[in-house]
């Protein structure tokens, strides 16, 4: 029988059990469970508590008349509203497209859901069918009872997410490249938003029509070695680092002069030297800074990006004066700061006024140097162009948590239970929203989010895209967790809706733990699943590799992604001497996981033989018993394999064209173990197209796309 504490979870939406790894994963922590009660906003303390919980829950849609925001499919125009009895009859509705003060009088069915009775008052739920055709977007929603006016947002929704033409006439295929992990002998020590638009060159030359790119969001400015693009400040902003500084408007030969050691040394490096290569940027774009007079584009940007650019800035530059002396981000500013009192950040930013303006600064040439890669991607007609990637989270120290702290689970965590890939499960330390006080919110944080993501993207990748549905939360001081689950149905319609309005594609991340039927429902919702070569396995993941025809249409597919092994590194098992090396794995561990691997060789060229993809001219030699050498024409034939699929789009990693074997990110480790990354590929730029390999790779790819 469910008790008390598992009923509030349930109407709450968090997990009292859940499954890890196929198995149940038996009940959750009582008192964790009761901790995230108490995120909620609900005591669940005792029996007494909770029976006051509940009771609340069931009265309070009856105590608001209307709720904060109303996500309706186009088709199916409705809303649910509360109000007193006596008054039921009284109703008149008005809507104004977002942005516009002219409402407009809108006609309405209305039928009766229940009704219940609140001390002395009997109030009723009912259901108003609008009768107009709306178009797509937002709407003020106005709700008129006698002489009271009550206000929401109408959101009216596409049945599904954005769709390129060109995807449903044929198959198209690019690169996922990691922005800095590209060489080229001009760049300051780490790729810049020039080499990318070089880059989209080449693609266009080669007939690519995506390139995928990792989060370009910013990082923390006073510790540059925390580059985890995974892990930003503020998801609504992009990263200095990919400035290219000599093309900033001030910038002039004798400033390179004066700086000519410090750029050869960075760029000569062989890891990225994030510190070496943000401070030098940023001393130099300082002093173009300086020495700028009053710029018309850059005032024009800062009243475009509004409040949201300035509570950044404010932030960096609070944190930029904070961090060496208080330990322990923004929760240790003064609580004035911490609590964004009004009279605190004022008195700040008087006297912080030109770091604050630097800040905005940085975003402004960010913001114009990836407008106009994204304008090259137009001009070259690459169909899709920028795929862009949207973290699942946001660090706990971040702009975002400070700007937005109500709508943020507090004492909790993002992470992920054991699942395939990651034994042991995995604990990320991300910010997440609340989802009760994100519904309060209106959406909002949400979407702004979203809407900086798809910006300059024609597709976006929302990475862990279950948290749609629901997030595995672990405690900040400790290791349980469990699911907290969103209204999925109503963040599914707003990313349908954003992704119309932004003409974007949507492509879910899905790998780990998903529940039953959800790829279905992406599908349904046009939003395209990934499939990766090392995931697609019969048995679970343990047999032989899927048939190209079998691979899902609506999904984008990859051999692997950054938190997986390059191709030559998996067929010699290096990241398996590593892991034992790094004593992440025991010795017994190693050897089951090199006679896996040996196994996992023999299905993968049995694959290959049973498709035809080796290249003709490089046939396969041998069995390669145990690894002793790796077969030349691998990476083509598996490219070609892939390219067989039946996916819509296909990402090539220039990691398994060139034969890297070193992980840009070895998951569980930190950079004190392991250099995540900071990889650099093992050629530049100018020379990649001339390479053999990546001309063979490619060709692979066009004779069967």
């Amino acid at each position: 029988m469910e008790n008390k504490l598992e009923k509030l979870c349930k109407k709450l939406g968090i997990a009292t059990t859940y499954r890890a790894l196929g198995i149940e994963g038996g009940a959750a922590d009582k008192a964790l469970l009761r901790n995230l009660c108490k995120e909620f906003g609900f005591d669940a303390q005792n029996d007494e508590k909770i029976s006051e919980a509940l009771v609340k829950l069931d009265e309070e849609p009856y105590q608001k008349t209307l709720e904060e925001i109303y996500i309706a499919p186009k088709n199916d125009l409705k809303i649910d509203v509360y109000v007193k009895k006596n008054e039921a009859d009284s109703l008149v509705l008005f809507l104004s497209k977002k942005g516009s003060k002219a409402f407009k009088n809108i006609g309405f069915e209305q039928s009766v859901v229940e009704e219940k009775r609140i001390g002395e008052v009997v109030y009723q739920k009912r259901t108003l069918h609008i009768k107009e055709t709306l178009k797509i977007g937002y709407y003020n929603l106005k709700l008129k009872i006698g002489k009271t006016h009550h206000q929401s947002i109408l959101a009216v929704a596409p049945l599904s997410c954005y769709c390129l033409d060109d995807l449903r006439q044929k198959k198209l295929w690019g690169f996922s490249l990691q922005l800095y992990a590209l060489k080229s002998r001009r760049n300051w020590g780490v790729d810049d938003f020039t080499d990318l638009k070089d880059f989209i060159e080449i693609c266009a030359d080669v007939g690519a029509d995506v390139i995928g790119l990792n989060p370009l969001n910013a990082l923390f400015h006073d510790f540059p070695e925390n580059a985890s693009p995974y892990s930003s400040v503020s998801r609504l902003s992009l990263n200095p680092i990919y400035i290219d500084v000599e093309k900033v408007l001030g910038f002039t030969q004798n400033l390179k002069n004066k700086y000519i050691k410090t750029i050869e040394a960075a760029g000569n490096s062989v890891f990225v030297d994030y510190t070496k290569v943000y401070q030098l940027k940023i001393e130099v774009l300082r002093e173009i800074f300086n020495a700028k007079k009053k710029d018309a584009a850059f005032e024009k940007f800062k009243k475009e990006k509004g409040q949201a650019l300035h509570l950044l800035a404010l932030y960096q530059a609070i944190y930029h004066e904070k961090c060496h002396r208080l330990w322990g981000g923004w929760h240790a500013w003064p609580d004035g700061l911490k609590n964004m009192m009004p009279l605190d950040l004022a008195v700040f930013e008087q006297s912080h006024a030109r770091e604050i303006e630097f800040f905005k600064f940085l975003q402004f040439e960010a913001y114009r140097q990836l407008d106009e890669v994204f304008e090259c991607a137009r001009k070259h007609r690459l169909k899709i162009g920028l795929y862009r990637d949207l973290p699942v989270g946001v660090s706990k120290d971040s702009a975002e948590l400070w700007c937005e702290n109500a709508v943020y689970m507090k004492d909790f965590g993002a992470g992920a239970p054991p699942d395939a890939f990651f034994s042991q499960g995995q604990k990320w330390c991300l910010g997440a929203f609340n989802p009760r006080k994100l519904k309060q919110s209106a959406y909002e944080p949400f979407l702004k989010v979203l809407r900086a993501n798809m910006a300059f993207a024609g597709a976006l990748r929302i990475d862990h895209v279950m948290s749609l549905m629901r997030l595995f939360m672990i405690e900040d001081e400790g290791t349980n967790g469990t699911y907290v689950y969103y209204n999925f149905e109503e963040m599914l319609a707003l990313v349908a809706l954003e992704s119309h309005l932004n003409k974007c594609l949507i492509v879910g991340e899905s790998i780990g733990n998903v529940p039953e039927g959800f790829i279905e429902k992406l599908k349904q919702n046009n939003i395209y699943s990934m499939s990766v070569l090392w995931a697609e396995r019969e048995d679970f993941g343990y047999g032989g590799f899927k048939k190209p025809e079998d691979y899902e249409s609506c999904s984008f597919v990859s051999l692997g992604t950054h938190d997986m092994t390059p191709l030559k590194m998996w067929w010699f098992g290096y990241e398996i001497e590593l892991k034992y090396k790094l004593k992440m794995i025991d010795e017994n561990a190693r050897c089951c996981l090199y006679k896996e691997r040996e196994r996992d060789r023999w299905l993968l060229l049995e694959a290959l033989d049973k498709a035809g993809v080796w290249p003709k001219d490089n046939l396969r030699k041998g069995n390669y018993i145990y690894g002793e050498s790796y077969p030349e024409g691998l990476s083509e034939a598996v490219h070609a394999y892939l390219a067989k699929s039946e996916s819509r789009v296909l990402m090539l990693q220039l990691e398994d064209i060139l034969g890297v074997t070193e992980l840009q990110n070895l998951p569980g480790t930190d950079r004190d173990t392991y250099p995540n990354w900071r990889h650099k590929l093992p050629i530049e730029l100018e020379d990649l197209a001339q390479d053999e390999r990546f001309v063979r790779n490619i060709n692979a790819v066009l004779n069967e796309r």
